[in-house]
């Protein structure tokens, strides 16, 4: 059975803060914490509404989340620049290392996914707008099981979608929990570690493998 690779969206494949620009024209020089705060607060409110049981998707926990950041930094956004910052995050760019290490995955016959906690038309346009659509078999969305990464079920959810064994999945993902909770189900993981800056969290459970850029997973990957 050929292995498949779920490929977390933000922060993995999309830059998450390609939005700075934009806030950069409001806010000045305090567009990054703002950005910084904005994509934390987003992730928090996920995992709080994971626990709780209480669903929303993903667009509803980012634009909560900036509202709060909004009304913690008192930065005083309108409706109308709030409503054009959410547009433009359905519109973030690739790093600069996604297409070509996608082509050379592709190219040996691997099966990729998509697989994230934004929902399915969300991560379909970001890979359209990004240009990387062609390379996926398909997008799995977390809004299929009503809840969000960490959570056990989501996992288990793309393994039924992708017809492969949990032991032959893999996640790439340069977010710590989410590789934590892929590999505490059975899967294997590779975490992106995109920043020097980034720690993984000091758990009972490592990735299978790290890599600074995409294009390093290929020799990494057991087949």
């Amino acid at each position: 059975m050929t292995i498949a690779i779920a490929f977390d969206i933000y922060g993995t494949l999309i830059n998450p803060h390609g939005v700075v620009d934009e806030l950069t024209r409001h806010l000045g020089d305090r567009a990054q914490a703002f950005s910084s705060l904005w994509r934390d607060k987003q992730l928090e409110y996920s995992f709080r509404r994971g626990l709780m049981q209480r669903y929303a998707n993903f667009p509803v926990c980012t634009r909560q989340a900036l509202d709060y950041a909004d009304k913690l930094l008192q930065t005083g956004l309108d409706d109308s620049v709030k409503d054009s910052l959410m547009q433009t995050y359905r519109k973030l760019p690739a790093f600069d290392d996604v297409a070509q290490s996608l082509q050379a995955l592709a190219d040996q016959g691997l099966r990729l996914y998509g697989f994230s906690n934004g929902t399915a038309e969300a991560v379909n346009g970001l890979l359209q707008h990004a240009q990387i659509d062609q390379f996926f078999t398909g997008v799995v969305s977390v809004d299929e099981v009503q809840s969000f990464k960490p959570d056990p079920a989501v996992y288990r959810h793309f393994s039924k979608v992708a017809a492969t064994d949990l032991d032959r999945c893999w996640l790439v993902s340069s977010n710590p929990f989410d590789v934590i909770g892929a590999v505490a189900v059975g899967m294997k993981a590779a975490w992106l570690q995109r920043s020097d800056t980034v720690v993984f969290d000091p758990w009972e459970i490592e990735p299978t493998c790290v890599i600074h850029r995409l294009d390093e997973l290929q020799e990494k990957l057991t087949l």
